[in-house]
């Protein structure tokens, strides 16, 4: 009985350990000769094959397809469907695990999630995935860390300071509790505890807040368990709990956050950002914004709705901060606009300012430039680097009247060059998030005017999904690049040529909508895109959007870079990325055939 059989190897981590027990019993090891044929092109399979040790060729006549190593499985198609595809046979000498078909056969009538390894086509297999992905997330909050929640600022009093100069520092740090001094105890006092003592006690605001304050503090480190906190604010019915490491007091755990954290904090982040009313206020909900991507990918939220509810958060404190510092005529005569990611709504980890504001026309230019600096600036401060290519509001070519961006359009479209494609595709993913939206409304519909029936210029700018090449061989075969560490970058390789043919494809038919993913349904629905390749064109899309953040997070909360690096994935998720990248290759031939590239 073969006990050495990893059963964590996908698909079998979807089964039930009863279901394991049951494979081991009945699996066998092979042995395959050098050239020997396994399963002819066109046969049948009385066993699913898992490789121990050895190379397995799979070939479509002639033609070699790909190089199966250890813990990758074949045919499931033969197993399953009775006539496989392709041809399997061993490169050298190959040790197989090799499972009967009617064990496998009735391991996917019973157990669904096992069953939809098995399915032939890709979006079905991306779908499954996903799902099973996300579920595996759903209970994992609880084992999340303390670190990895929202805490107030350890902010500290002394026992004899008075009432109004602790409610001044609560002020000053922003937080509705503080740390109270008084030799060697420490406790800690509350807004509500001021308010009390001067509103119903009528006491003086000079009163010490010694006898204010409570000294029977309960305390966690901040590596201990989210479920630890919740247990003992329950049990000791605490609205906070001080949170330390060692001696040393970190910060406060208030009872909203730790809910908030659980049941989904992004409504509690956007009540911060509209009451708001100052910078600082700002800048604490902004760092709650970035928090959020861990906590609600954790929380099992996929890929997708977690760029709408980044974006939204990003829109409101965008919004917010132009109604602090925006002078009241560009408030009323300005609109505010994100572009790039932020512009799409696929938007997760922060990366820079892509922004910018058309006015409807002149403004007084030291106004102008006042406000130019305090918005970018006040953005870089909340952790928002400014951008690479100056696409920003301080950048008055990206910040002046719609008269002198229609003037630009005019050159783009007559003097095309890659700076000019690329401020087509800035300005036509933009989207408003405060002032007068009417304004890019206008802008839009006059580019999309100026640009419809343009084919060379469309050619050239749908030309761009060939920056990059698509990281796959002709076996399928992953290829990295040793100068990124052996990984593959998953924005190069197969994001962006998404991203863009898509682009070129709803600026051709002068679309709205700025996602990815609402442009493909759209592409879809106007019988540009057959439905069957657009639904995996959108599961190729979202497969990659996640695989990025997962390792954007696995490297730190802030993480932008975009490389994956095969070694680390499972042998499924590598299968899956291989089929995404064939996805990706078919929509770029598919671009090229469109716009007649070989042409132009």
């Amino acid at each position: 009985m073969p006990k050495a059989f990893d059963a964590t190897n996908p698909p079998f981590d979807r089964l039930t350990p009863h279901e394991v027990e049951m494979l081991r019993a009945a699996l066998d090891i092979v042995y395959f000769r050098p050239g020997q044929l396994i399963i002819d092109q066109g046969g049948s399979s009385q066993a699913l094959f898992v490789i121990i040790k050895g190379t397995i060729e799979e070939r479509d006549g002639t033609d070699l397809l790909a190089l199966l190593g250890p813990k990758d499985s074949f045919d499931s198609r033969a197993l399953v469907h009775g006539k496989s595809g392709h041809a399997f046979l061993a490169r050298d000498e190959t040790l197989c695990y090799s499972a009967p078909r009617p064990v496998v056969l009735d391991l996917i009538q019973n157990n669904p999630r096992f069953a939809s390894f098995f399915y032939r086509d890709i979006a079905r297999k991306l779908d499954e995935f996903v799902r099973d992905q996300d579920e595996q997330r759903h209970g994992s909050t609880m084992r999340a860390r303390i670190s990895e929640l929202f805490l107030h600022p350890a902010a500290f009093v002394g026992a004899d300071d008075s009432i109004e100069s602790a409610g001044r520092k609560m002020q000053e740090v922003n937080s509705n509790a503080l740390f109270v001094r008084d030799g060697e105890r420490t406790g800690i006092i509350t807004g509500m505890n001021l308010s009390k003592a001067v509103v119903l006690q009528r006491k003086s605001t000079q009163t010490a807040v010694r006898d204010l304050a409570h000294f029977d503090l309960v305390t966690l480190r901040s590596d201990d368990f989210v479920s630890s906190a919740l247990v003992l604010m329950t049990k000791l019915n605490k609205r906070r709990v001080a949170i330390r490491n060692d001696e040393r007091f970190v910060g406060i755990l208030e009872d909203i956050d730790l809910l908030g954290f659980i049941a989904g904090s992004a409504q509690v982040v956007a009540s911060r950002i509209e009451r708001a009313s100052n910078e600082d206020d700002l800048a604490a909900a902004a760092r709650q914004t970035a928090a959020q991507v861990r906590i609600l990918r954790r929380q099992g939220i996929g890929v997708e709705l977690i760029g709408e509810i980044v974006s939204d958060l990003n829109q409101r404190l965008f919004s917010r901060l132009f109604d602090l510092v925006a002078p009241a005529e560009i408030r009323t005569s300005g609109c505010l606009v994100v572009m790039g990611s932020e512009g799409r709504g696929e938007q997760t980890a922060r990366t820079d300012q892509d922004n910018g504001l058309i006015l409807s026309g002149a403004v007084e230019k030291v106004k102008l430039d006042a406000f130019r600096a305090a918005f970018s600036g006040a953005l870089a401060g909340f952790g928002f680097p400014p951008c690479p290519g100056h696409v920003m509001v301080s950048n008055p070519a990206w910040s002046k009247p719609l008269s002198d961006y229609v003037a630009d359009f005019r050159n783009w479209l007559t003097l095309p060059d890659d700076a000019a494609h690329m401020n087509v595709a800035i300005l036509f993913d933009a989207r408003c998030v405060a002032g007068d939206a009417a304004l890019l409304t206008e802008a839009k519909t006059t580019l999309i005017d100026m640009v419809r029936g343009e084919q060379a210029f469309l050619a050239h700018f749908a030309r761009s999904i060939d920056l990059f090449a698509t990281p796959i061989g002709l076996f399928r075969n992953l290829i990295t690049s040793a100068g990124d560490g052996d990984a593959i970058d998953l924005k190069k390789g197969g994001l962006f040529p998404i991203v863009h043919g898509v682009r070129s494809l709803a600026l051709e038919r002068g679309l709205v909508e700025t996602a990815t993913d609402k442009r493909i349904n759209r592409l879809r629905d106007m019988g540009v895109l057959h439905a069957e390749f657009a639904r995996e064109l959108h599961q190729a899309f979202h497969f990659m959007l996640m695989l990025r953040l997962d390792g954007q997070l696995a490297e730190s909360a802030g993480a932008t870079g975009t490389l994956v690096r095969p070694s680390s994935l499972s042998s499924m998720e590598r299968d899956l990325l291989r089929d995404a990248f064939h996805v990706v290759k078919k929509f770029r031939e598919f671009i090229r055939h469109h716009f007649k590239l070989s042409v132009f």
